[in-house]
């Protein structure tokens, strides 16, 4: 049973935690010692990666495939003189995620994180190639698909024999229009509130506050402000919370119940177009179309919120067929343009 109040340990709090009862355990012969100092190790190694002050509970599933990724580049340090550019072996690369996910999952009971990051994490094990992110990013027909459900979500008439405050379907339609065009972290969209959404000269913007307090003013397509204008008059349940996005009881969205809101307005997509996708694949899925078609690379980076350029390789999903169409498409081959 989950406790009632969130305790913030930092990480390297929930890892003294831990490990001091992964050691008890061998006292009952639960565990070998040894096998209680390879998690001990393991922790240790996780708290190196993603800072000790850092809050357990702040790691996102974002924040951990870094932390993975980071591992698997990072030299055996068994050995006293590792060769230039040798990773972890794969086997160690998939118990180090064992390791983390088994803390993770103690935590979640134990009331140090409101969700489990892992469930949001990409980066899985492999057998023989170790850690390896999955290709997260929809094909530009799958996230057509789900914004065309979305949109039809946004415009269809209220059902009958329901009650106006559970009406969800413009607000579910809002919520799969932003993720999908402005690949927002879903923290920061829980996080919204309706006066963070301001026009200037004519353009809708969302004042996103994000990671390290930084704040970025993303301005919306003609077409989600449109349903967010829509929600706003008709689809926000009437309530004291200034959060933008509520339940139908008034109450401020929480960050598991996004997943369910994508998964119901994809069973509204066509089968051969539709593919199971986490808020987080969806901010991988803006950066790598926003890539793709030759956005400035620092819009792009402005509109994710990140501080650094070289983050955006990370969200660079690779899409079938791009590489025909830019050898159709060859700067070098084109015919000169008439004066």
């Amino acid at each position: 049973m989950r406790p009632a109040e969130l305790d913030r340990v930092t990480v390297a709090e929930a890892a003294d935690r831990y490990v001091e009862l992964v050691r008890a355990r061998t006292l009952t012969g639960a565990l070998s010692a040894s096998t209680a100092e390879v998690y001990a190790r393991d922790v240790a190694t996780l708290v190196e990666l993603a800072g000790a002050r850092t809050v357990l509970d702040d790691l996102t599933g974002e924040d951990v495939d870094a932390i993975l990724l980071a591992f698997a580049r990072k030299p055996d340090g068994r050995r006293s003189a590792p060769e230039p550019g040798a990773r972890q072996s794969a086997s160690s690369q998939a118990r180090f995620r064992r390791s983390v996910s088994a803390l993770f999952k103690h935590a979640a009971r134990a009331g140090w994180v409101q969700l489990d990051p892992m469930a949001s994490a990409t980066v899985t094990a492999r057998e023989r190639g170790g850690l390896r992110p999955e290709r997260r990013a929809l094909t530009r027909e799958q996230a057509q698909g789900l914004i065309g459900a979305a949109r039809e979500l946004g415009e269809a008439a209220p059902r009958p024999g329901r009650r106006r405050d559970q009406r969800t379907e413009v607000r579910d339609a809002l919520i799969v229009l932003l993720l999908t065009t402005l690949g927002p972290r879903v923290s920061e969209l829980v996080g919204a509130n309706v006066e963070d959404f301001f026009t200037n000269d004519g353009v809708r913007y969302w004042r996103i506050f994000g990671k390290g307090g930084r704040t970025r003013d993303v301005p919306l397509p003609r077409d989600v402000a449109h349903v967010l204008e829509v929600y706003l008059e008709r689809g926000r349940p009437e309530s004291a919370d200034k959060a933008l996005l509520l339940s139908w009881r008034g109450r401020r969205l929480a960050r598991g119940d996004v997943q369910a809101v994508i998964d119901r307005v994809r069973r509204q997509v066509d089968p051969d177009r539709a593919r199971s996708v986490t808020p987080h694949g969806l901010r991988h899925t803006t950066a790598t179309h926003l890539l793709a078609d030759a956005v400035d690379m620092d819009a792009v980076r402005r509109v994710l919120g990140h501080s650094d350029l070289s983050t955006l390789g990370r969200y660079r999903d690779e899409l079938p067929g791009e590489l025909e169409v830019a050898m159709r498409a060859h700067p070098l081959l084109r015919e000169p343009r008439e004066r």
